[in-house]
């Protein structure tokens, strides 16, 4: 059976399956791997050091699979911004014509960059007011992100189970569903919630694709669903990540009276995540990581997985849900 949805023909893909755009993981090796499998592979912009290095990895990608894929670009507040317009352009130069993006409301200026060019504006919200408003101003996706997610789920805390379907009542637009998903399981929920494909970050990292090291990997298949820790929530920027002794150290210094920033910035540097991300040790920094770490209990590649969760879907359908009908 093919799923064939809104997200499936707009994107001109075959299973209605995105791979989340990841810091320091979204490398032509992934992406190229889950297009090649049938869905969606997302080039992360802002892991490319220089604008000229992401034209070089665009190309790359392209040299590794002729089905579509996409780049990611998320626009947030920091201190040293990187030119966000230079790697727009690039992804423009590259000829590139799906974008997922993230982030504060700035990133409309990179969206009034893209569209002129026919580029799909797939945008991520944990909201649905902020879905709300990325549909008026002209996205083309959204991708709704529940509170079960990794990376930032927003300070609402409402989970898929309620935000996708109450998203689907209010947004026109196809959406994919985001947070918490890995198996065929999800996919047929995701769809009877309202959405029209899903959006997986962490299942993919699980991958032999995935460009990390192993044992990174293997903490994704160890951790169960508790196996995460939130923080930031001091400072209104919630984050989810896997649990490790780092994380639990960030936990307990940031639970202490007057907690700021400064104390944990060094374990939560970008440059130790990396390090973490390519040498495998644990000690190094904090990883990206979602609820759905509970359903993940090995390492396949990404066809392997894709075609597992289409056929598990397929099977709930025909079989499971067709049992129920009297």
């Amino acid at each position: 059976m093919a799923f064939k949805t809104r997200i499936t023909e707009m994107l001109g893909i075959e299973h209605p399956i995105v791979q989340g755009g990841m810091q320091s993981v979204g490398y032509a090796e992934l992406a190229s791997a889950v297009s090649n499998a049938g869905g969606l592979g997302i080039l992360t912009a802002l892991t490319q050091p220089t604008p000229q290095a992401l034209r070089e990895e665009i190309e790359r990608c392209r040299s590794m699979t002729d089905k579509p894929f996409g780049v990611n670009m998320t626009v947030f507040p920091t201190i040293n911004a990187p030119d966000y317009k230079a790697y727009a352009q690039a992804i423009i130069d590259g000829g590139v014509k799906i974008v997922e993006t993230a982030g504060t409301q700035a990133v409309r200026e990179i969206w009034e960059m893209l569209k002129p060019h026919g580029v799909t504006i797939l945008h991520k919200c944990t909201a649905v007011r902020h879905a709300l408003s990325a549909e008026r101003a002209g996205c083309d996706i959204i991708s709704i992100d529940g509170f079960e997610c990794a990376g930032h789920p927003g300070e609402d805390d409402i989970p898929g189970l309620i935000l996708i379907p109450a998203a689907a009542d209010k947004v026109k637009i196809p959406m994919l569903a985001s947070g918490g998903f890995g198996d065929g399981r999800g996919l047929v929920a995701a769809l009877s919630l309202g959405a029209e494909g899903i959006n997986m970050g962490t299942r993919f990292c699980a991958t032999k694709e995935a460009p990390i090291h192993d044992n990174v990997k293997q903490a994704y298949v160890e951790n169960d669903e508790r196996g995460s820790f939130l923080i930031f929530r001091n400072f209104k920027n919630t984050a989810r990540v896997g649990k490790s002794a780092v994380s639990e150290e960030v936990v307990r210094r940031l639970s202490l009276p007057d907690a700021k920033f400064e104390d944990v910035q060094p374990l939560v540097a970008g440059a130790a995540g990396r390090e973490l991300l390519e040498t495998g040790d644990l000690s190094k920094g904090v990883f990206w990581a979602g609820m759905v770490q509970g359903l993940i209990h090995d390492i396949p590649t990404c066809q392997d997985l894709i075609d597992r969760i289409i056929g598990q879907a397929e099977a709930i359908i025909d079989q499971r849900l067709a049992g129920f009908r009297r």
